[in-house]
């Protein structure tokens, strides 16, 4: 005759697949369920985030860096989940989270609202007396992150695409002490405000067939940083239009380098 499991082991069997199957329902389907959807509000207005956490436990005392990812003009709306359609996948795989643990968040700018309130296709612009509502509403987010979550301040960084682009610099030039690095792609900023990111590491893309973003307007800033004495770095990609974040964003050595910058 068979002979039955003790009921201890039936018990602990049954333990173990309710344990599995806990497990199993919570892992993410896909990378973008991975970033929490979350919104940031003040007495004046509203801001749709998502957020990307680390995987592995964070242990005690330990802080990790905060990305902020700033979208382009197309991915503006009230979804919360547009923002995520460029760029933010390669922060999202399992292989980058493992190698660089870090927090993110992905705001999502509101319909007929900018980063930075400027014109996106002129030569120059002036930067704004005050940050646009959407951009005072990321600074205000930041700050309320380094209260919630273990955020090493001096590893946080900004980037951004286009409009996201945009923001990057007029962000950096508004909160210089703020970021540790920024990546601004196929954006622009004013030069007049160069002299405020000398000491920020920078490294900005565009391509040089830009028919969206002039890609002077890169050019301009970079040049401007480094008369006033800065080392910026710069990647302009040959024959590329307006999608020069593609290419930026999967390239392991910018991954690599962005996560290597700490304040001094």
């Amino acid at each position: 005759m068979p002979v039955s499991p003790p009921r201890s082991f039936s018990l602990s069997l049954f333990t173990l697949v309710l344990i599995m199957q806990s497990a199993a329902a919570q892992e993410p389907k896909t990378w973008q369920d991975r970033l929490e959807k979350r919104t940031f509000k003040d007495d004046k207005a509203t801001l749709l985030y998502r957020l990307l956490k680390p995987t592995a436990e964070v242990k005690p005392g330990e802080k990790l860096p905060l990305v902020v990812f700033l979208h382009g003009a197309g991915e503006r709306g009230d979804n919360n989940t547009a923002q995520l359609v460029h760029g933010v996948k390669n922060f999202a795989s399992p292989e980058a989270m493992k190698q660089y643990p870090c927090y993110l968040i992905a705001p999502q700018c509101p319909t007929k609202r900018r980063w930075a309130e400027v014109d996106w296709s002129a030569a120059k612009h002036d930067l704004p007396a005050e940050a646009s509502e959407p951009g005072r509403l990321v600074l205000m987010l930041i700050d309320e992150l380094k209260k919630e979550f273990p955020i090493d301040t001096s590893r946080i960084y900004l980037t951004g695409l286009s409009m996201g682009g945009y923001g990057t610099w007029d962000l950096l030039c508004r909160k210089p002490d703020l970021f540790a690095a920024g990546i601004p792609v196929c954006g622009g900023g004013d030069e007049k405000h160069a002299g405020k990111l000398v000491k920020t590491p920078l490294w900005a893309f565009h391509g040089d067939k830009d028919t969206a973003v002039p890609v002077a307007r890169s050019r301009n800033m970079i040049a401007a940083i480094k008369k006033a004495g800065g080392e910026p770095k710069y990647t302009e990609y040959e024959g590329v239009g307006h999608d020069s974040w593609t290419k930026t964003y999967a390239d392991p050595k910018v991954m690599e380098w962005l996560f290597a910058q700490k304040k001094k």
